[in-house]
């Protein structure tokens, strides 16, 4: 179900992003080409936060994380946790299901050249809000690189200078939740082993181990 406030699919907070969408659109018009809403269960105690829609990737697919290369990593690491059930095949339409957490995005529309203005973070910041307002049982925040680390933070209404972010990084938020922190799963970090299997495989079994413990 759609939150009240969700961003439309002709959302036309930031300007930049409705042209760039309208271009899209006229380029393929059978690609999603709107707002990407979250995946996963709002019930889950775990919510992963990306930075925005990949060109050839949610913006494609209509699913955050799928159909480009940030995706694969993020996928088999969540299914090997349990984290996700089915097989991860780049397509929406693939079946994959994710069992006790669920996905959205800091920006909800592709950006050009995939790099969102301060102006536009800060305008789909309210649709991050009423996601984790909409999340009753949710304990844990993954921020997959600084806008997200930044996005949630202000989110919650906290000052950035007393949270910086680090990869492995753990803040504690309001409510008791817990936000806990990893470089983007992106083509370049993977390609450049800034961030390696085992770096974010361990980021999510911290993670998993935190939320078992009750």
């Amino acid at each position: 179900m759609p939150l009240s406030g969700e961003p439309g699919p002709d959302c036309g907070l930031c300007p930049r992003l409705a042209a760039f969408r309208t271009a899209n659109r006229a380029a393929w018009p059978g690609w999603f080409n709107a707002p990407v809403p979250g995946f996963g269960p709002r019930t889950a105690p775990l919510l992963l936060v990306g930075l925005a829609p990949g060109l050839k990737g949610a913006n494609r697919t209509g699913r955050p994380f799928t159909g480009d290369h940030a995706g694969i990593l993020l996928y088999a690491t969540l299914r090997a946790a349990g984290l996700a059930d089915g097989v991860y095949g780049a397509d929406a339409g693939d079946g994959l299901a994710l069992r006790d957490c669920r996905i959205v995005n800091a920006v909800r529309c592709v950006p050009p050249e995939n790099k969102p203005l301060p102006a536009e973070i800060a305008a789909c910041r309210p649709f991050l809000a009423a996601e984790l307002a909409a999340m009753p049982n949710l304990r844990a925040i993954l921020a997959l690189g600084r806008i997200a680390h930044e996005a949630v933070l202000r989110a919650h209404g906290l000052a950035l200078r007393a949270h910086p972010f680090a990869h492995g990084a753990e803040h504690a938020l309001p409510g008791g939740r817990r936000l806990f922190e990893s470089f983007h799963v992106s083509r370049y970090n993977t390609a450049t082993r800034r961030l390696t299997e085992e770096m974010f495989r361990a980021v999510i079994t911290r993670l998993c181990t935190y939320l078992s413990a009750g």
